[in-house]
């Protein structure tokens, strides 16, 4: 009923008296006005509605609340909208976090001995894949003084949940640091898988949480802001990183879990942050977008497929070519049998400035070109040989099962050995020639 109508046919109805069109105004206002609220009340039940409602623009912006003084005035937002997405986020993607625990035996010098890691992982679907990062399940680190075996024992843990559960590595993949566990047993378990969302939309200054098991402590949300996107970080073992930077808080433990946005959608894998002294709040995530494709392979092969050349090098560094006038690149430090740059012209020797059109200025970058490029492809690599600028057509083939070690590996482990002579006999011997 139309208050404006009501009033209007109440004053023109002449022929009752003055004190009933009155009386008959003020009740269909009340009526409206208990109509009304009895609508909006009944609204503010449904979140969809009170959000439309509540909210000043269709873009779901908080409450600008306004204090006075007699000098200023001074707005400010209410904080209950962003505590409860952080709720509503956090409610939502837990049940898709889990612990992971795995024991392992280490021989050494003074003898053998067992020990234990713990790290979070990420439930993708409903038969009991999980993501997690490559150094919380791998097992794979040695030296002079001791050798780790194979993990014996792989469990994880369910949210709410304290029964911890026996799980298999299914793949795992040291380049990316990247691995796939599976539950063996889940026919009396509802999983719920995460929601991966879209890390290529994600900005810098907008809402972040991450989720997992820091220091054991399991279940476990910390949330922030994406402090940048796109940043290249290096990892202890040197290997090269593009990840999306947080001032969420992650610890250790942390690796593996879920960096997720205010859609509670999976935006990136939690592996690594930097310590020490005067560092604070400076954590990184691997890309959603960058990992479905080594997840999916993991699942199908165990392993990633990848192209491959079949050289190790060494970087020339800017230094190194100012020293011996030369081109930075990548030395060619040697050429593996049968590989695809043994069937190539490339030689021990050559340095390597280009793969495709891109400069490349070390191995890290040259492995990070090559892997754009899918087996079989044929590739241009620019070299520099006796003074001269050639080019060499290398048709690239799936990497053996036994190159299992990252051209980074070996080019640390060419640099020790090279370093004991601070001339570098082997790039001294090629640049004087």
């Amino acid at each position: 009923m139309n208050i404006n109508d009501d009033f209007q046919d109440n004053f023109k109805q002449t022929k009752f008296s003055k004190k009933r069109g009155i009386s008959q105004f003020f009740s269909s206002f009340i009526s409206g006005m208990l109509g009304a609220g009895l609508v909006i009340g009944i609204c503010i039940g449904v979140p969809e509605i009170k959000s439309k409602l509540l909210y000043s623009n269709s873009n779901n912006s908080p409450i600008i609340k306004t204090t006075e003084t007699s000098n200023t005035s001074k707005e400010y937002i209410d904080l209950v909208n962003y505590s409860g997405t952080s709720v509503a986020v956090a409610e939502k993607v837990l049940p898709s976090i889990v612990g992971i625990k795995i024991k392992y035996s280490i021989n050494s010098v003074f003898g053998s001995s067992k020990a234990e890691a713990t790290g979070s992982g990420i439930i993708i679907s409903e038969d009991g894949y999980i993501i997690t990062n490559n150094h919380v399940v791998s097992t794979e680190s040695s030296s002079y003084y001791y050798e780790i075996e194979e993990a014996s024992s792989l469990k994880v843990t369910l949210y709410n949940d304290t029964t911890e559960y026996e799980a298999e590595i299914i793949g795992t993949d040291k380049y990316t640091d990247l691995a796939v566990i599976k539950i063996i047993d889940t026919s009396s378990l509802h999983l719920t898988p995460a929601t991966l969302g879209n890390s290529d939309k994600v900005k810098v200054g907008e809402f972040a949480m991450a989720i997992g098991c820091p220091l054991g402590l399991e279940s476990t949300v910390t949330s922030g802001i994406i402090s940048a996107v796109n940043r290249t970080v290096d990892s202890d073992d040197g290997t090269n990183y593009t990840c999306i930077q947080t001032d969420a808080a992650i610890n250790s433990g942390n690796s593996g879990g879920a960096l997720v946005n205010s859609n509670a959608e999976v935006i990136g894998i939690n592996t690594l942050k930097l310590s020490g002294t005067g560092v604070e709040g400076m954590g990184f995530a691997i890309p959603i977008n960058s990992t479905t494709d080594v997840i999916d392979q993991l699942i199908k092969y165990k392993t990633v497929k990848r192209p491959y050349i079949g050289i190790s090098g060494i970087a020339v560094d800017d230094s190194t070519a100012k020293k011996y006038n030369l081109p930075t690149g990548v030395y060619v430090y040697t050429i593996e049998n049968n590989s695809p740059a043994d069937k190539s012209e490339l030689q021990k020797g050559d340095v390597i400035t280009k793969i495709g059109d891109v400069e490349i200025s070390s191995v890290s970058e040259l492995n990070k070109e090559k892997n754009k490029y899918n087996i079989g492809d044929t590739i241009t690599l620019t070299v520099y040989r006796n003074n001269e600028t050639i080019n060499i057509q290398v048709k690239l083939e799936e990497t053996p099962e036994k190159n299992s070690a990252t051209n980074e590996e070996i080019e640390n482990s060419l640099f020790n050995k090279n370093n004991n002579n601070r001339n570098n006999n082997s790039l001294f011997e090629f640049f004087n020639r």
